[in-house]
């Protein structure tokens, strides 16, 4: 953050995936990393928060929990694009 390699939310969307990634909880890894992104952002950029849901609920299947998870897998596999375009990040 302080070299400011990322923009804020690109950085953020990166920290979220790496905690995604180490998987460190049973159930809630998502919400937990969404939460601390989104708390990056307020806090250490003063930006807005992520808008992960565009209005739908990423706990329950759908299409936008698809989305979600497919760039979360292509994100694992070193493509980031799709995650960071899941966001709204160009």
């Amino acid at each position: 953050m302080e070299h400011e390699t990322y923009p804020p939310k690109k950085a953020a969307v990166r920290l979220h995936h790496r905690l995604v990634f180490i998987y460190p909880f049973l159930n809630g890894n998502g919400r937990h990393a969404r939460i601390l992104a989104d708390t990056v952002l307020d806090k250490v950029y003063g930006t807005e928060p992520i808008d992960w849901t565009a209005g739908s609920d990423l706990q329950k299947l759908g299409e936008r929990r698809t989305a979600y998870i497919a760039a979360l897998k292509s994100a694992d596999n070193h493509g980031i694009a799709p995650l960071l375009a899941f966001v709204g990040h160009t």
